[in-house]
């Protein structure tokens, strides 16, 4: 993409700089995003691709019952088009993110296609759904170990707040990065419950990885923060602004009510990115403090699951824990906007640790 605008442009050096490049990503996105919704919304109801809600959720949800889903291809095409078009294509990092999020992208679309197929909320059966995720996470956890092999990836853990604690996992980062990936993927799916939940606090972390991508690609400021400085992450900053644009093109037609969802083609996706991120940037286990939303709905399932199978008893109303708020008297919007809050506090303090070391 790059290079075609090095041969119709050679006087623009503009073109080179990251920033330059990352905000023209994101406006291009978000374009994307915004003008393909309308006949997104239209070709998936003539497909009649339309959501199937879970039986013991309240009236308002099963109103939503028939709004076109699987609107996580828009996101992924208003993603995949920018980065291409921006960003320097010989670089490894990015098409193991590019790669990563496509493919976590397949497993939500056949969990998608079986669900309107079968007229149910079951889809892909959840253990099949999980071999998928850990396949791809597998196949993300063999990339970088090939790309330490050739010395362009550390397999050592940096923990936040701690200098001097790096230990190197080696073979062991292979089950991590399938866990982290598993992890973080379900939890964006668990969380795309409520009308524009999942990609407003999604593009919140996104933009919080914009900015660490930037840092960790950038020698003076990786140096000042004392942070692994990865110069090929630099190109990264590109994939996650166009993220962050593809995000709010699609908050446009997903916010409350919605005219379209993202189904599990975009919640695994997105998810599966975020975790990808975290890993090519060594910001691993700073990921459940970017993304700590997601994290707690996660861990209210979790919570929930372990709690009824040992007490019989149940710890939320209903969960994942959007839905308990709800049931305690909170409106959709307002469920929204809180973890919306959240979100914007929580990314907030994962930057601003960079510093607490």
């Amino acid at each position: 993409g790059l290079m075609l605008f090095y041969l119709l442009y050679p006087p623009i050096n503009v073109v080179q700089y990251i920033t330059f490049r990352t905000a023209a990503a994101g406006l291009t996105a978000f374009l994307i995003s915004l003008l393909m919704g309308p006949w997104m919304i239209r070709t998936l109801r003539e497909f009649q691709i339309g959501q199937v809600v879970r039986d013991e959720l309240s009236t308002t949800h099963q109103l939503k019952a028939g709004t076109p889903t699987m609107g996580g291809l828009l996101i992924l095409a208003a993603t995949l088009v920018p980065t291409l078009l921006w960003s320097d294509l010989t670089n490894a990092y990015l098409w193991v993110a590019i790669l990563s999020t496509v493919a976590f992208g397949l497993v939500g679309f056949l969990d998608d296609y079986l669900k309107i197929g079968r007229q149910n909320h079951r889809g892909l059966p959840p253990l099949y759904k999980l071999l998928g995720q850990c396949v791809v996470g597998a196949g993300v956890g063999l990339a970088l170990l090939w790309m330490s092999d050739r010395g362009l990836y550390s397999t050592e853990l940096f923990f936040p707040f701690f200098k001097q604690l790096t230990p190197d996992l080696g073979w062991l980062y292979l089950p991590f990065a399938v866990i982290l990936l598993a992890a973080s993927s379900n939890a964006v799916n668990l969380t795309d419950g409520l009308d524009g939940l999942a990609i407003s606090v999604f593009t919140v972390a996104a933009a919080a990885f914009t900015a660490l991508a930037y840092v960790t690609g950038h020698a003076i400021f990786a140096d000042y923060l004392l942070l692994v400085h990865v110069p090929p992450a630099a190109e990264l900053t590109i994939f996650c602004g166009s993220l962050v644009g593809a995000g709010l093109g699609f908050l446009w037609y997903n916010s409350y009510p919605a005219q379209l969802f993202m189904g599990d083609v975009g919640s695994l996706a997105l998810g599966g990115a975020l975790g990808t991120m975290a890993l090519l940037i060594k910001q691993e286990l700073l990921l459940p403090i970017v993304g700590a939303v997601f994290a707690i709905e996660l861990l209210s399932v979790v919570v929930q699951v372990g709690a009824f199978k040992l007490t019989g008893r149940r710890v939320f109303r209903m969960a994942p824990i959007h839905h308990h708020c709800e049931l305690i008297g909170w409106s959709e919007p307002k469920v929204i906007s809180r973890f919306l809050i959240a979100a914007v506090i929580f990314a907030c303090f994962s930057l601003a640790s960079l510093k607490l070391r």
